[in-house]
């Protein structure tokens, strides 16, 4: 979907995307992020506005080297087209089809989603790529607080569809541990073997 999304004639649907991925903001979070909520370059933050639940205002959410990398591209075109990005400005700013009013935000990324997503041959909803984070978070092991920080409010009954997929990810982390113990056990008894023979073992 982001190569897809590169394509369009304005950048700003790449940079949503590729951090909407990878934050799971929601729809409005994400359109009206200002620059003074991003950090880029030292603590490499983003700190969510006013969202829908307490819990879900002012998280701060760490980002990672596809959120970074997006965003510098986005800032570099930003300040190209409106000659600065000041603080108080939106980062997806307002007009159509280029954007023309950083002081408005973007009121919708619609028809630049249904584009993307009918060549990129995905279906589903903007809000379905929160979802898509969420599972991921669950996959990698991350527990609910950690998976709550991150997206904000998340109902539990949310997280009770996600705990076979947390219970897969310990699992292949347990069974990847079996693995490399079987494989140093193997190692060392073949090691053995050779000592026993005369032979020198072979480092590896």
């Amino acid at each position: 979907m982001l190569e897809e999304a590169a394509k369009l004639r304005t950048p700003q649907m790449h940079a949503a995307l590729a951090l909407d991925l990878n934050t799971g903001l929601r729809d409005k979070e994400l359109r009206e992020i200002r620059w003074e909520q991003i950090d880029l370059v030292h603590k490499r933050t983003l700190t969510v506005g006013k969202s829908k639940t307490a819990a879900g205002t002012g998280r701060v959410i760490p980002l990672n080297e596809t959120a970074i990398t997006a965003m510098d591209a986005h800032a570099a075109w930003y300040a190209r087209r409106f000659g600065e990005c000041r603080p108080e400005w939106f980062v997806f700013a307002f007009g159509s089809p280029l954007p023309n009013d950083p002081t408005r935000p973007i009121t919708s990324l619609k028809t630049a989603w249904i584009k993307v997503r009918r060549k990129a041959g995905v279906k589903g909803r903007w809000h379905d790529n929160r979802h898509t984070l969420v599972t991921e978070l669950a996959e990698s092991g991350a527990g609910d607080e950690v998976i709550m920080s991150i997206a904000g409010h998340v109902s539990r009954a949310m997280l009770s569809r996600y705990s076979h997929v947390r219970m897969e990810a310990k699992r292949r982390a347990l069974d990847e541990i079996a693995a490399r113990q079987r494989g140093a056990d193997e190692k060392r008894k073949d090691h053995a073997a050779r000592r026993e023979q005369g032979e020198r073992p072979e480092l590896r």
